[in-house]
């Protein structure tokens, strides 16, 4: 995925600002609206991802609409991009909550003139503009290199518990792409180690209290679990209440993805190994000049990645790593 293509748009987008006038702009009154539809409302890493598209709407001169559901749910997302749809939006950048049953209304979207930014999450296959398939239509998808991201977790976790042991991925629901992709590089990684068994994969729903009621199950099942994969923030955090109230913190480590701000007390404390931050302040930004840059008449790249940065007890210090901690608000 090129970043660097990017940087090239933001560059264009300067120009273009810097200039006044915007091709297909005739004046700042013309200026364009382009909604952000996060996953989930209130999670830090789409309040993040807010604050980068916001700076990135205001460096250009675009309208920003920030609307979500309270929770992840196909059945909650819908209605919002309904409600989206009938603002008429030049643009919507969108978190898909999942792959297939989005498609649908997206497309409703992009039939009624609208340009469709895939952000973090993915419709389809998550390649777009190729001319074939139902969810080719998006003209963009900004993320981080999630496969590679589960790799790296798996790899760090297996050094972690010596390089043998039983794992298990806490995972939210099958058809999730982000998630999906975190396991699979997870798992690709295992069997580079022949003597780690992973288990059964336990979807949580997005439910942390699941999630720590199910490494609790885990744990009562298989007494010897060395390590759990949290593929994303819920799992990550409800998975580590679970070893916390069965008093074995330490003894079963941890891989998480995401950077919430709790993180930093679970990866000082032991609780976590390490932790996968991904840059969603940047994904907003990114996604806002390529939507942005198409909706002026410029090329923008199908895929643009910003990659991540890997956190542990050693480095959380660091101003260079804690600047990538999640904000709440």
């Amino acid at each position: 995925m090129e970043r660097r293509t990017a940087l090239k748009l933001m560059g264009a987008a300067a120009v273009m600002t810097g200039a006044g006038l915007a091709p297909g702009r005739a004046s700042a009154a013309d200026k364009p609206t382009i909604a952000l539809i996060p996953g989930v409302l209130a999670d830090g890493f789409y309040i993040t991802m807010h604050k980068g598209a916001d700076a990135a709407a205001k460096a250009v001169g675009a309208d920003l609409i920030f609307q979500g559901p309270a929770s992840w749910d196909v059945t909650l997302q819908v209605p919002v991009i309904d409600a989206i749809i009938a603002r008429k939006p030049a643009a919507i950048m969108v978190a898909p909550v999942d792959k297939t049953q989005l498609i649908k209304p997206l497309r409703k979207a992009f039939d009624a003139g609208i340009t469709i930014v895939c952000v973090d999450t993915f419709i389809g296959n998550g390649v777009f503009q190729t001319g074939s398939g139902d969810a080719d239509f998006p003209i963009s998808y900004v993320a981080s290199d999630n496969v590679l991201g589960g790799r790296i977790a798996g790899r760090a976790l297996a050094e972690a518990i010596g390089d043998k042991g039983k794992v298990y991925v806490s995972n939210v629901k099958p058809g999730v792409s982000t998630t999906d992709q975190r396991e699979e590089g997870f798992k690709l990684e295992m069997k580079t180690h022949p003597n780690i068994e992973v288990l059964e994969t336990q979807f949580n729903d997005d439910d942390s209290n699941k999630a720590a009621a199910q490494a609790q199950a885990v744990m009562g099942r298989v007494p010897d679990l060395a390590g759990i994969f949290g593929a994303n923030l819920f799992s990550a955090t409800g998975a580590a209440n679970g070893v916390k109230q069965a008093g074995k913190t330490g003894k079963v480590k941890i891989a998480a993805f995401d950077a919430p701000e709790e993180i930093v007390g679970h990866l000082k404390d032991g609780t976590f190994t390490l932790t996968i931050a991904q840059h969603p302040a940047e994904i907003g930004y990114f996604g806002l000049i390529a939507a942005f840059a198409h909706i002026t008449g410029n090329p923008v790249p199908t895929a643009i990645g910003t990659g991540f940065t890997v956190m542990t007890k050693d480095n959380i210090d660091d101003p260079n790593v804690a600047k990538f901690i999640y904000k709440s608000s």
